[in-house]
């Protein structure tokens, strides 16, 4: 016997009974992006490297260590795409979205990082993502926070807390990155390998490790909110004050730094702690030098992505998940029963497009159908037997409420299923 292929570590099937609680989501998704004014734009899979290495940063752990990357026929040097924002930009600017113009974007497909599987952190993992380009002011920044804060609404979710930082200009930022190298390398016994590593390279992020031992000295480390320019100060006030206004709850995390080189003054997260290490389950901020980065004109640019599987794990964990409802289970015993029911099924749907029903097929006797009906989770059963054939009807049978079955003609069963009060469901 040949040996199994399973599917590759961190790589995970949506099966049916899952897969409706993924529509439902990007259902409120699809609804919510219309209603703010963003419109969808869908990017390839593949990407050339260097469009990441040249954007999230060489020196970063997802370039180091996690990407998928390999040489196709002709040599070329390819990824899997780790993030979204990097392949919205070379899209914007490589189709002429973005000078001089402002585009509301939104996304929503996998992504691909070789990192260690756990809870939360797969290899192939889902994203929404949202990004806004040409807006300077940081009234689009409080916009993308309030659309988080309403989506966690509209969805049900509770416990989930915002966290604020401001990195500031590029050229504030790494004049702070002198000091606090400088401070570090006081500290340099102190430091973990990753740590050193990244001391000359990306020194903010070790501001963000997760390391007991170095908490005491990172917590007396020079406070990047010290050494912002007056613009990007000015910014994040204004952004407090309208989040603020809007009744939005937050904390400042001096140590947010985001993984990512792009990051530019207004960073933010949405964290929970009902997933363990994994809590965040929206992150962005802005990332202005990026457009230019990349060959276009320089852009502001601001955005967040969503992580679907931590979003759905919470809402699994905080609310009943049933099983997609089935509104009408059509039994149907012997073959030109089999023939009408078919025809009788599409004159349904033509009339209710909504409903969802099931037309048995494969035969059976109406013991085995019944209990497939009733496993379906069906409100009711329609059943079509000889007898019924006979006389153009249907005989109605409740699942779910003690009631008498009946019949019901032909002619009268889109009626009859507009008068049964199947809605809402």
């Amino acid at each position: 016997m040949s040996k199994l292929v399973k599917s590759i570590r961190g790589m995970h099937d949506v099966l049916p009974d899952d897969s409706h609680r993924w529509q439902a989501f990007e259902a409120v998704i699809r609804q919510l992006m219309t209603a703010y004014g963003y419109k969808e734009i869908r990017m390839p899979l593949v990407e050339s490297t260097d469009l990441f290495c040249r954007s999230i940063g060489e020196v970063t752990d997802i370039v180091e260590k996690e990407m998928y990357t390999f040489e196709d026929r002709n040599g070329d040097k390819l990824s899997l795409r780790p993030e979204g924002t990097a392949s919205c930009v070379r899209a914007g600017i490589q189709h002429g979205l973005l000078y001089n113009q402002i585009q509301r974007l939104w996304y929503n497909g996998p992504m691909f990082r070789h990192e260690r599987p756990q809870k939360g952190r797969y290899r192939q993992f889902h994203q929404v993502g949202v990004e806004t380009y040409g807006i300077a002011s940081p009234d689009i920044d409080a916009e993308l926070i309030l659309m988080g804060a309403r989506l966690w609404k509209q969805l049900g979710l509770k416990g989930v807390r915002l966290e604020l930082n401001t990195l500031g200009s590029n050229q504030a930022r790494s004049e702070y990155k002198q000091v606090l190298i400088e401070y570090l390398n006081q500290h340099q016994e102190l430091l973990d390998e990753d740590s050193l590593r990244r001391l000359q390279t990306n020194p903010l992020r070790i501001l963000d490790s997760k390391n007991p031992a170095m908490k005491q000295m990172l917590d007396n480390a020079p406070a990047l909110m010290d050494h912002l320019d007056d613009e990007s100060r000015q910014q994040f006030d204004k952004l407090k004050t309208s989040l603020d206004a809007a009744g939005i709850e937050y904390s400042i995390n001096p140590r947010l730094v985001r993984g990512l080189d792009y990051y530019c003054k207004t960073v933010f997260e949405w964290i929970t702690d009902e997933l363990g290490a994994q809590g965040t389950i929206c992150a962005g901020g802005r990332y202005d030098g990026l457009v230019e980065q990349l060959g276009g004109k320089a852009t502001p640019a601001i955005g967040f992505a969503l992580g679907v599987e931590r979003i759905l794990s919470l809402l699994e964990a905080q609310q009943s998940q049933s099983a997609e409802s089935i509104d009408i289970y059509l039994v149907l015993l012997g073959e030109s029963c089999e023939v009408k029911g078919l025809q009788l099924a599409e004159q349904v749907r033509d009339q209710y497009p909504e409903i969802k029903m099931i037309t048995h097929c494969g035969g059976g006797s109406i013991k085995s159908q019944m209990k497939k009906a009733d496993k379906s989770g069906a409100t009711i059963a329609l059943i079509l037997a000889e007898d019924e054939l006979k006389n153009e009807q249907l005989t109605v049978k409740y699942l779910r409420e003690k009631k008498q079955q009946s019949t019901v003609s032909f002619n009268e069963l889109t009626k009859y299923i507009e008068n049964i009060a199947l809605w809402p469901r």
